[in-house]
């Protein structure tokens, strides 16, 4: 434990915040599809308000006093962050890194920010807006989330087209790949990504089958100008632009990052999230110049699954979101499962998020990178104690999990 505490880490997945703007405001793009619109449900046990770590990181990182979570004290507490974050400045974000042991942290945003710039913040873009061009009304109808959620995308969907310089999109399939789709990928490497990142299991399966182009075009065609395709004629469209957006972040030398297992909200559709679902993906010979990482290790039920999965020569997964939703005994077992077939291919993330003044970025980070770390450490001493590995072996892979997996991954210019 002791050791890999000492290694400064790349995160793999994140969710930080910017400072606000010159006019105080408020940071908007740490997620394309915010949980916060959602219909509310109850906090489980590990991330609720009072998870004694908060304490822990308050006293690490703001100098707490206290052992309690009395109002009162929690008021210091909020005094003492705002007088850290004077202090800092713009440099804040970068510090809270440094407290969490954190070098360089793959930051999903829409955009950076102020204050998240290389190399402590390395950019991942969403991309799945742009897998849904035509009307989607039908699909918004599916639950309450998912009307939420489309309607956000049609609206990061309108920023990237005004990004592009672009009214409207154009009246044919190949226009829109040739004018938006690749044009717009090429901006987000020009300008610092080195993956892009889809949550499309909150807004349909994660089951992208191989589609032929002729079809794809055909529905395009058919829709673009107006009326609601159907969702099986969608799907083929959806499923087209998958892989020719995935192929062509191949091509620029940018991962593709993919949300498996559980996610927030009340009608989260667990049985679309199984990574198992990506099989075909992974298997399509023309996508082998595409490095793919499933995010958070298949979390929720789905991690017996993911090992297997690394098998492919171009397929990485993290533990992040496990981090954060449970605990460091439950995350060491799925660590292990991972790490006794592919060492070489499981990266450290954390998937710290903004919640509330009281607990943000800087709590959930305290909590995940701790939990992260105690995991690794459990997973690898039953390794070392079953005779699996030697203490060589062990710390050997203790680094490449917490950073030189990721930095031979993304290309990164790791530190001794």
């Amino acid at each position: 434990m002791t050791e890999i505490n000492q290694i400064k880490a790349i995160d793999n997945h994140s969710h930080p915040p910017a400072l606000n703007g010159p006019h105080g405001e408020k940071d908007d793009d740490f997620d394309a599809l915010p949980c916060d619109p959602l219909e509310p449900t109850d906090s489980g046990l590990m991330f609720r308000e009072d998870n004694p770590v908060y304490i822990k990181a308050w006293q690490t990182m703001f100098g707490y006093k206290y052992d309690d979570f009395a109002p009162e004290h929690v008021k210091e507490l909020l005094a003492a962050k705002e007088k850290v974050k004077e202090r800092e400045g713009d440099n804040y974000p970068n510090w809270v890194l440094d407290q969490l042991g954190i070098e360089t942290e793959l930051a999903n945003r829409v955009a950076l920010g102020r204050g998240l710039q290389p190399p402590y913040f390395r950019w991942v873009a969403f991309y799945d807006t742009v897998l849904f061009p035509l009307n989607n009304s039908s699909l918004a109808a599916q639950s309450p989330d998912r009307k939420i959620f489309y309607g956000r995308e049609e609206l990061l969907f309108a920023r990237y087209l005004n990004q592009l310089e672009i009214n409207g999109v154009p009246p044919t399939l190949a226009q829109y790949t040739t004018k938006i789709v690749t044009p717009l990928l090429e901006l987000q490497r020009r300008n610092g990504a080195v993956a892009i990142k889809f949550e499309a299991a909150y807004l349909r399966s994660l089951e992208f089958a191989a589609a032929k182009e002729a079809d794809a075009a055909r529905i395009y065609a058919r829709y673009v100008k107006g009326g609601v395709p159907s969702d099986a004629d969608y799907k083929i469209l959806q499923d087209y632009l998958f892989h020719y957006i995935a192929s062509e972040a191949g091509r620029l030398g940018m991962a593709v990052h993919l949300h498996t297992g559980g996610g927030c909200g009340g009608y989260f559709q667990m049985e679309g999230s199984n990574p198992l679902l990506l099989d075909s993906v992974f298997n399509d010979p023309t996508l082998r110049k595409t490095n793919f990482v499933m995010l958070h290790g298949g979390s929720g039920g789905f991690e017996q699954f993911v090992p297997y999965l690394l098998m492919k020569p171009n397929v990485y997964a993290d533990f992040s979101e496990q981090t954060w939703m449970t605990s460091p005994r439950h995350i060491a077992a799925s660590i292990r499962f991972m790490l006794e077939f592919y060492p070489d291919k499981v990266l450290f993330g954390t998937d710290l998020y903004p919640l509330t003044s009281q607990v943000n970025w800087e709590e959930t980070g305290y909590q995940t990178a701790t939990a992260g770390r105690t995991a690794l450490a459990i997973a690898l001493t039953g390794m070392m104690q079953d005779g699996e590995i030697t203490r060589a072996q062990a710390t050997e892979i203790a680094r490449k999990v917490m950073r030189d997996n990721a930095i031979k991954l993304y290309g990164l210019d790791g530190k001794p």
